[in-house]
C-alpha cells in the first residue's frame, strides 16, 4: 500500500471527511513520527510496534571488489520493531472479539 493509497482508503471509511484534510493528517502523522526519530526519541504505537533508531558507530570496512580497508563513517538508521498484535494478526494468531478500545487497526 502506497501512501495515497492509504490516504484514499482512510478518506472512503470516514466520508464525513475531506480527502484534503486526510492527506493532511497523514503528513502530520508522518511528519511527526519522522520529527521524533529525528530528536532520537522513540515512537511507540501500542499493538503495532515501535520505531525508533539505532546508532552505528564508525568502523573500518573492507572494499569487497578491491580488499582495500576504507573507513565508514558512524550513522543513525531508523528502526521498526513490530508489536505484540501485529504478529499475532500475520500469524492468523489474533482474537477478533478484542474490545474496540484495543483496536488499532
Amino acid at each position: 500500500m502506497t501512501k495515497s493509497e492509504l490516504i484514499a482508503r482512510l478518506a472512503e471509511l470516514n466520508p464525513h471527511l475531506y480527502l484534503r484534510d486526510v492527506e493532511r493528517i497523514v503528513d502530520t502523522v508522518f511528519e511527526e513520527i519522522t520529527q521524533a526519530m529525528v530528536d532520537g526519541d522513540r515512537v511507540e504505537l501500542r499493538g503495532f510496534g515501535a520505531f525508533s533508531v539505532k546508532h552505528r558507530e564508525a568502523r573500518t570496512g573492507r572494499n569487497p571488489r578491491t580488499g582495500e580497508s576504507v573507513e565508514v563513517e558512524a550513522k543513525r538508521l531508523p528502526f521498526f520493531k513490530t508489536g505484540k498484535g501485529l504478529r499475532d494478526r500475520l500469524n492468523g494468531e489474533g482474537d477478533d472479539s478484542q474490545s474496540k478500545e484495543d483496536d488499532w487497526y
